[in-house]
């Protein structure tokens, strides 16, 4: 799923990778000199590093015009070149494949190293050296093993010493997506490291082809191949003499006999010492422990594909080699694929929800489920919510009522409900882990309990709830009195659910007060100023506001201008008349409930808000004068 800019940018790079591959594979087969493991090693190079394997090909390999591959592949940049793509398919092809099976096994990471070591070794020297190079080398297949083994172990100790930590560093980054094999960014991060591996085994391989002790560049062609070549050479040169000239007589030189021309280094006084090869082997293992172990510094190395492949981690999370998988998991951004509907604004929250009536008990549906919810015309959040709604449906019962909650789970994880502030059986009460087992993906659970208490009381998760509330698991839980005071009875009733979110480059995260979860937009029942709601009323009218603390992380001081209000009620009890009192700011903190009754003195448009500025805000924003917790009382 194309989710951020990276992926869209990654389907062109595999569109130009497949183009390249094609091209190079249909060139060599048609028109270029090469034996067999050349062919395929420009091959499956240039589908691991796309244009550049298409460039490296053009610039080393291709041959230019008929008969000019031998000369055209001499410099020995070109050789270390061709060396280097030998070592790449040969190693890269077994570390691809060793990571795929890792990731899917579950291992940490820091064995995923290790077992990719091992099958790039492996594919490197049994297959694409010992095996594909028998027929040039001469000698026996294990003969081949031992001659190979040495600069094959140096090659890849280099390479694996640049792929190991841009893998390390990738997968256990930000976008840990890059874990999975069935995400494209889990092969962009195999393409950039085989980038790193070729860019630190290309130097040493120049200096192997340059000491004859492994192969570069060659030239294949056969009988019928020469005869063309020695008479395309005939032709320029008679074009370039004005008469004819003739081949026959020409003597191939002996590696030409045989259609095979390949570049080794002369002896000499300075030919290679076991001592510098030694030396050579010694830096390339110390290498290969750096590119291997270091990362385990800055990450956590014991972490698996299947402990936190997917997930993505919001900009700013403190990721350290310490850091478990559970945390990184709580503080992942929602994934857009699990959303089942979308809502806009149309579409309101809080919505009371009519209960059926079966043997005198009230029964109400609850359904969890992830959605994209819009809370201002150019923002939409990717959330949990209950019925498709946020807030969740509004419980309207009565004093006395039997009720009966099915809950029905769609989420991708477990969850809970936990009945804030009631008085009810323990078993009832929904702490996952404590008082119940949590509800699984695709179970149902059924609460039921006699409301004994009356007055504003919400509902909301309780299983992971730091990151399942905060995503917009709650609801309000209104229970009538029996009996009602007349003294609290108001015009108009409001009730008032505040939100924390989290939302960067198009993704949603749990909002928390730690860093990298800090919130940057705000919502009363599930929308930011201006798409909140405006209450309409008339001078000497009241109004009832019901605030509800469903925000997790901050303490809000909401304010009604045009006047003092009155608190009658706080966290569900009625305050008795002498304990009421006139106030135009109370401090609503996670899971507080103030009920407030305020009076219109004047026409005008006065405002509730939060008083921390910030929080009246859209992402450090302004639009209409305000935004996040800020709503209008229009009084005529």
């Amino acid at each position: 799923m194309l989710i951020q800019p990276i992926d869209y940018f990654l389907v062109v790079w595999f569109a130009l990778a497949a183009a390249s591959t094609l091209y190079v594979a249909w060139d060599q087969y048609r028109n270029n000199p090469e034996p067999v493991v050349m062919k395929w090693g420009f091959i499956l190079v240039t589908l691991y590093l796309g244009p550049i394997g298409l460039l490296l090909y053009v610039l080393a390999d291709k041959e230019p015009r008929p008969g000019t591959h031998e000369e055209f592949i001499k410099p020995l940049w070109k050789q270390g070149i061709g060396s280097t793509i030998h070592c790449v398919a040969g190693d890269a092809t077994g570390i691809i494949i060793a990571a795929v099976i890792v990731a899917l096994l579950g291992l940490p990471m820091w064995l995923d190293l290790i077992i990719e070591y091992i099958a790039g070794f492996a594919v490197g020297l049994f297959v694409f050296q010992a095996l594909f190079m028998k027929n040039m080398m001469g000698g026996t297949y294990w003969e081949n093993v031992k001659k190979s083994f040495t600069p094959e172990f140096i090659s890849m100790n280099f390479m694996m010493a640049g792929m190991a930590p841009v893998m390390s560093f990738l997968m256990m980054g930000r976008d840990m997506r890059a874990m999975e094999p069935t995400e494209l960014l889990f092969w962009g991060v195999m393409s950039l490291g085989v980038m790193a591996g070729f860019a630190l085994a290309y130097p040493v391989n120049i200096w192997m082809v340059k000491q004859g002790i492994k192969h570069g560049l060659m030239t294949e062609r056969s009988a019928a191949a020469h005869q063309s070549e020695q008479a395309y050479h005939v032709e320029v040169k008679a074009s370039e003499h004005g008469g004819s000239v003739h081949a026959q007589g020409h003597k191939m030189p002996a590696s030409k006999e045989h259609g095979l021309e390949q570049h080794a280094a002369p002896g000499g006084a300075f030919a290679m010492t076991r001592t510098q090869l030694v030396a050579v082997a010694g830096i390339s293992f110390l290498a290969l422990g750096i590119g291997m172990v270091s990362p385990a510094n800055w990450v956590n190395m014991s972490l698996s594909a299947r402990q936190v492949g997917g997930a993505i981690m919001p900009p700013g999370m403190i990721m350290v080699r310490d850091t478990p998988a559970a945390a990184m998991l709580d503080m992942a951004a929602v994934r857009p694929r699990d959303v089942t509907q979308t809502f806009n604004l149309n579409s309101r929250g809080d919505q009371t929800l009519a209960p059926r009536l079966e043997d005198g008990v009230k029964v109400f549906d609850l359904e969890t489920s992830v959605i994209r919810w819009q809370i201002l015309p150019d923002l939409w959040v990717d959330a949990y919510a209950y019925n498709g709604q946020i807030p969740g449906p509004r419980l309207n019962i009565v004093q006395g009522d039997r009720v009966r909650i099915n809950v029905r789970n769609s989420l991708p994880e477990p969850t809970t409900i936990h009945w804030h502030g009631l008085i009810l059986p323990n078993e009832m009460d929904g702490p996952a882990e404590i008082t119940q087992d949590p509800i699984g993906p695709g179970e149902s659970y059924t609460y039921e309990y006699t409301a004994i208490q009356s007055g504003t009381y919400f509902y909301h998760s309780h299983d992971h709830s730091d990151r399942q509330q905060a995503l917009g698991l709650y609801g309000a839980l209104i229970i009538d009195p029996t009996t009602a005071d007349t003294a609290l009875v108001a015009d108009h009733d409001y009730t008032i659910q505040l939100q924390e979110w989290l939302h960067r480059e198009g993704l949603t995260y749990p909002a928390m007060p730690m860093e990298g979860g800090m919130p940057n937009y705000f919502t009363i029942n599930g929308r930011a100023y201006p798409s909140t709601d405006t209450i309409q009323m008339k001078v000497g009218e009241t109004l009832r506001v019901r605030f509800i603390g469903s925000n997790n992380g901050f303490i809000h001081p909401m304010h009604i201008h045009g006047g003092p209000f009155e608190v009658v009620a706080r966290d569900g009890e009625t305050l008795v008349q002498s304990a009421r009192f006139k106030a135009d700011t109370v401090n609503v903190g996670p899971g507080q409930r103030y009920d407030v009754i305020w009076k219109a003195e004047r026409p005008g448009k006065w405002l509730i808000h939060c008083h921390i500025p910030h929080h009246t805000t859209n992402n450090n924003v302004e639009q209409d004068g305000g935004g996040g917790l800020m709503m209008v009382i229009d009084v005529s």
